[in-house]
């Protein structure tokens, strides 16, 4: 048995990966790309692709000031130690601050941002994609394709440049092979077999949507008697999507549900990725610039650095948003995957009212969640 894994162990194990903030600081070449237009009002086309390159952008960007804050989506602040180094690497000049809160409570405050006039980030970056179709409705985002917009996979960008996916995050179960063995579970189903009870972590489906849309998906396969019995395996819950993947790690438990990992690693987790009708959930995390961002041309470096070839390769689950980039021998394109359900999660995000409903049946199984956020509580104006 080891120990809970520190956090930045828990980003070499794939624990983050769905959230891509543990990009690699890899050098990237000068990507070429325009900027973008946005009216006083709602978002206009936003023009041509960006033609400049990083260095002049960077350039530019220091001209600006230097500065760029960062609105992330996560579950810990380490799992942006990824984006920290490997900016601050290529772009020492740029003072960059990333704060990592859950989605749910970075667009609230953000909402809150805009309603007392006190916005902080320049650029935000979450899993509520809802959010982003309702700021570009209400005039709040920069019209703006950065570099390499027109290789990304259609549905991971707003035709008018409002925002784009700058990753590509998946959740699934997990198991540690060390723990299990030869007695791989064979899927979803297999986990409410009692050989399995009090030997599986899970995050809270009623506290984050993407884990909250994978058991749906789960329910809607296997029904309720399935969720029922799984409901009896003691399962061992917490808040955060590291959490699952985590507990496996350490070998508190043998099966994960409701997190991220790497489909080819071969680290003490193994994340599946299943094949044929078993369901996973996947999706393109949007970036957006916010139109009142202080720090403009530096959160325009950021996508364009994000975007470009050398940063998708480094990818830590080996998916790319950019059709031009071959996913490592083993995988295909996500898109590809239909029982990735990418098209489902945006759909899924837009009903609140259902998702309501999901959230409190969840509770009847499960319980209400307990604990603190894993970020912690950050305020009204963090990264101030």
């Amino acid at each position: 048995m080891t120990s809970l894994p520190s956090r930045r162990r828990l980003l070499a194990t794939g624990a983050g990966a769905a959230l891509g903030l543990g990009v690699a600081a890899t050098s990237v070449a000068p990507a070429q790309a325009a900027t973008g237009q946005a009216s006083a009002g709602r978002v206009t086309k936003g023009g041509a692709e960006e033609k400049r390159t990083l260095d002049e952008l960077y350039q530019a960007a220091l001209a600006e000031g230097g500065k760029l804050v960062l609105y992330a989506g996560g579950d810990i602040s380490s799992q942006a130690d990824g984006i920290r180094n490997g900016f601050k690497s290529q772009f020492p000049g740029i003072d960059l601050t990333v704060v990592v809160d859950y989605s749910k409570f970075h667009d609230v405050r953000v909402d809150n941002q805009f309603a007392t006039d006190t916005l902080i980030p320049d650029v935000v970056q979450l899993q509520t994609v809802q959010d982003f179709v309702r700021w570009k409705e209400q005039g709040r985002l920069l019209a703006y394709k950065p570099a390499g917009f027109s290789k990304l996979y259609a549905p991971f960008k707003d035709p008018h440049g409002a925002w784009v996916a700058v990753q590509v995050s998946a959740f699934s179960y997990m198991y540690g092979p060390a723990a299990v063995g030869s007695d791989i579970p064979s899927g979803p189903l297999d986990l409410a077999d009692p050989r399995w009870k009090g030997k599986i972590a899970s995050s809270y489906p009623h506290d984050d949507d993407a884990v909250l849309y994978l058991y749906t998906l789960y329910v809607q396969k296997y029904g309720w008697d399935w969720l029922a019995r799984l409901a009896t395996q003691n399962l061992q819950f917490a808040r955060g999507s590291y959490t699952p993947s985590a507990a496996v790690s350490s070998g508190q438990k043998a099966i994960g549900i409701g997190g991220s990992g790497a489909p080819l690693s071969t680290g003490p987790v193994k994340w599946v990725l299943p094949d044929g009708s078993t369901p996973f959930m996947s999706w393109g995390q949007r970036a957006a610039i916010l139109k009142q961002a202080k720090n403009p041309t530096a959160a325009k470096l950021y996508l364009n650095w994000r975007l470009s070839v050398e940063q998708q390769k480094a990818a830590t689950n080996g998916w790319s948003v950019r059709t031009d980039v071959t996913p490592p021998a083993g995988l295909k394109p996500v898109w590809e995957y239909p029982n990735g359900n990418l098209d489902g999660f945006p759909k899924f995000m837009a009903d609140r009212a259902a998702i309501e409903r999901w959230k409190q049946t969840f509770a009847l199984y499960f319980g209400e969640v307990k604990g603190d956020p894993s970020p912690g509580w950050l305020g009204l104006h963090p990264g101030a």
